[in-house]
């Protein structure tokens, strides 16, 4: 079983994808809670060059709410994680996090159903870029 699910898009850049992304997951009831530029990380803590790498935190926050009900402790598994990646190619790889896979161990069958619909709702996204 993946944990991600994916698209590969060639007809575009880096900033303009990351824009794309964040728009659609808007459109999707996503908001970005978090960024995180790998890039700019690891030159700063330890003197690496390295590819264009930027995780996006995606929050529903009508799921989280409901999340957060069902299982306490659920936050350490949010929020959703969105990597916008460019290739060596220059394309840019775009990967979701699948919420089904990740929070599968919790074994709770009314979180299964709520990461299920997010599930749905992400993979619309990364399938419509």
């Amino acid at each position: 079983m993946s944990y991600y699910f994916n698209t590969t898009l060639s007809e575009t850049n880096f900033e303009e994808t990351l824009e794309t992304v964040t728009n659609e997951l808007a459109k999707a009831g996503f908001g970005v809670v978090s960024i995180i530029d790998l890039a700019k990380t690891f030159k700063k803590k330890i003197d690496i060059d390295f590819k264009k790498y930027t995780i996006l935190g995606a929050c529903n926050p009508s799921y989280a709410h409901q999340a957060l009900l069902t299982e306490d402790k659920i936050g350490v598994l949010l929020p959703c994680n969105v990597a916008v990646i460019e290739q060596t190619n220059g394309s840019i790889e775009v990967a979701a996090v699948d919420p089904v896979t990740s929070m599968a161990p919790v074994e709770n069958t009314k979180l299964a159903a709520i990461s299920q619909e997010i599930q749905e709702k992400l993979q619309r996204v990364i399938q419509g870029l």
